[in-house]
């Protein structure tokens, strides 16, 4: 998949929502909403789970100086749901250098929610231990480099590893044995089952020459076109990005470290730094309200400033 010349700058930057945001997706047989965490929508009875990305815990560079912070702030808004998520995905770099300081604060501040997390790596998580790091942590019981799958809610969640073997640029790659594992591991699940997907870089290509995006990532969703809703959670690029397509509804999380650039508008990604008065308005989480249905997730984003 390749992303179209005339949205990579300006008319990019109108599918981005900048401002801190924390969605709530719920389940609850119909179409898939996300609404703000907080917001009258927000409450109700529903299935709903968190998504949080990118906390980076151990990053001290001006862009955040203190990224424990922000994410205390990022899971206390967790904490202010009005009714209590079933569980929190954590789509990677849970740390920056894989230290196991830096994995022991993150267990502690996330263990705080009192929820389940399940997690995902990102490439700051495997930079240690022979590259086992984060398996050494959060992989027990799932497969290779840590793929694994689970169902809660009426809804099949997978999650996929694309950060071991990163190609050209630094793109994502699943690999022949997860992309065989994936495609078994589907197989024998009705169309109408909804599936959600979660993986550390985007399954699709964002933009290439930063390597934001995964090289068989199309071949991954190939195997998924039978359902009727299948939604993408990503982090990696520091911002809320959505696209859809076909069944697909794809949804990139803030950080809540430090944003980077948007994609083509500066020479490079990296941490970007604003005005320290303007930093939250780049951070947040994606609590999700997920609806099941037959249709593809319609997935929206809503701003805090309103």
């Amino acid at each position: 998949m390749s992303i179209d010349p005339n949205l990579q700058r300006r008319g990019f930057l109108k599918c981005m929502t900048w401002a801190g945001t924390a969605m709530v997706w719920t389940v609850a047989g119909g179409v898939p909403r996300s609404r703000l965490i907080g917001s009258a929508e927000a409450a109700g009875n529903d299935f709903t789970f968190v998504q949080i990305s990118d906390s980076h815990l151990g990053f001290d560079k001006p862009a955040n100086t203190n990224v424990t912070a922000t994410l205390q702030e990022a899971l206390d808004n967790v904490g202010k749901l009005p009714n209590k998520p079933a569980f929190m995905i954590h789509t990677g770099d849970i740390t920056h250098l894989s230290k196991p300081a830096q994995f022991d604060t993150a267990a502690q501040l996330c263990g705080g929610t009192k929820l389940t997390m399940h997690t995902v790596p990102g490439e700051h998580d495997i930079l240690e231990e022979d590259g086992k790091s984060y398996l050494n942590r959060f992989g027990k019981g799932t497969k290779g480099d840590g793929w694994y799958s689970f169902d809660a809610g009426g809804v099949h969640f997978i999650g996929l590893v694309n950060v071991v073997n990163l190609q050209g640029n630094g793109l994502g790659s699943l690999g022949h044995d997860q992309l065989e594992w994936l495609e078994d591991d589907v197989k024998p699940l009705t169309a109408s089952t909804p599936i959600v997907v979660f993986a550390h870089v985007p399954l699709w290509v964002v933009y290439q020459d930063w390597g934001w995006g995964t090289s068989d990532g199309a071949q991954a969703l190939s195997y998924l076109k039978k359902f009727g809703s299948v939604t993408v959670l990503n982090g990696h690029i520091h911002q809320t990005l959505q696209k859809v397509e076909g069944n697909v509804a794809f949804h990139t999380a803030r950080s809540t470290a430090f944003p980077q650039p948007a994609p083509g508008s500066a020479k490079s990604p990296g941490p970007m730094v604003v005005p320290a008065g303007e930093l939250k308005q780049y951070l947040g989480i994606a609590s999700v309200k997920l609806v099941s249905s037959k249709a593809p997730l319609a997935i929206v984003d809503t701003s805090l400033a309103g």
